[in-house]
């Protein structure tokens, strides 16, 4: 994708009531339940804090650059679960933390370096849709999303550095390279169809786990919790992370595109290596294996492609493959709350292992 043609038409002095109005649509979001009742549950639990952490995203996307917060008003605006964030802020409040705003600075911080990769992402992939609207890209162009992506991971890191600790800024900026990682082995994966089941599975603990590991994390460290503790809510969040991504995998052949909020068969058309895929290649006749290579390893497809690799893994069972492997790791994420004592909190970030494998969005 090239550059757009022209800006939308938004007076520069409505970025501030764009932004401020998409956060609030957010909270009202979680506050009536408008989401998966599983997410929304845990959301109402924190949804003071969701509020501040909004605030917080708000005030860190503006500049005296006109083009950043009208950049940033249109991804306010497209919405989103805020899933990592209210991870962050859920951990903390699990572990006892009620002693300040750290943790409601550390969960804008996570979210502003998830927001910055799907900028970068929806450039690399081309994407036309984000959350069921036009992404940023296609709206604003290239250049501007890879450069206010640039600009969210600076707010990022000023976050990081402002919270004061060395640990916060060791385990978020760990998870920042390794997202970067993730993503530079998806791209050296994709159209490989020799590809292991264990590269795939590294590439989104890269690219996703990483950073809802991070997001858990913290919460224990503002917490002042055990480092048997971090580490357990580690990983759990290295485990919902692998179980949110598998499902994703899955739903980009099996969901419907106005659920979705994307376009179905975005990974198909790109070439990408998910385990649908593999699963359907491995366990497909020559003649199967022959049309995953035409169309996946030599980027030979017409119109019906789509339609036949939809077939071929309802045969194969690729997709059940799929959510059955997430389902182990949600499964893995709710063992690894063994250590925590009950409350609600514990409750919800149960209940959020399951909606992630249940999810249809």
């Amino acid at each position: 994708m090239g550059r757009a043609a022209s800006l939308p038409s938004v007076p520069p002095q409505a970025d501030e009531e764009m932004l401020q109005q998409g956060a609030a649509t957010q909270d009202r979001l979680f506050q009536d339940g408008v989401t998966d009742d599983a997410l929304a549950s845990l959301a109402g639990l924190v949804a003071d804090d969701m509020a501040a952490c909004n605030r917080v995203i708000v005030q860190n996307m503006q500049s005296e650059v006109e083009l950043i917060p009208r950049l940033a008003a249109h991804l306010v605006a497209a919405g989103g679960k805020r899933l990592r964030p209210i991870l962050t802020l859920a951990s903390a409040r699990m572990c006892g933390y009620g002693g300040g705003i750290r943790h409601v600075n550390l969960a804008a911080c996570v979210e502003f370096i998830h927001t910055a990769t799907l900028l970068h992402d929806d450039v690399v992939d081309g994407s036309q849709l984000r959350r069921g609207l036009a992404s940023a890209n296609a709206v604003f162009g290239n250049e501007a999303s890879v450069l206010v992506g640039d600009f969210l991971f600076s707010r990022a890191f000023q976050l990081m550095t402002a919270d004061g600790s060395l640990h916060v800024l060791r385990i978020l900026s760990d998870a920042a390279a390794t997202i970067a990682e993730g993503e530079v082995l998806q791209l050296v994966t994709q159209n490989d169809l020799s590809t292991s089941e264990d590269r795939y599975l590294s590439v989104i603990q890269g690219k996703t786990a990483a950073l809802f590991a991070a997001a858990c994390q913290v919460g224990a460290v503002v917490a002042a919790r055990s480092e048997a503790e971090e580490q357990a809510l580690s990983d759990y969040g290295a485990a919902i992370g692998m179980a949110f991504q598998l499902v994703d995998d899955a739903l980009d052949y099996a969901a419907d595109q106005r659920t979705l909020g994307k376009t179905v068969g975005d990974d198909f058309r790109e070439g990408k290596i998910t385990l649908p895929v593999l699963a359907a290649f491995h366990a497909g006749s020559e003649a199967d294996q022959q049309f995953w290579r035409r169309t996946i390893e030599d980027s030979e497809q017409t119109e019906d492609d789509l339609e036949q690799a939809l077939a071929l893994m309802a045969r194969t069972g690729a997709i059940e493959t799929t959510l059955l492997r997430a389902e182990q790791y949600a499964a893995r994420a709710k063992a690894a709350l063994a250590p925590f004592s009950a409350s609600p909190y514990l409750r919800g970030l149960v209940s959020v292992a399951d909606y992630t494998v249940a999810r249809t969005r």
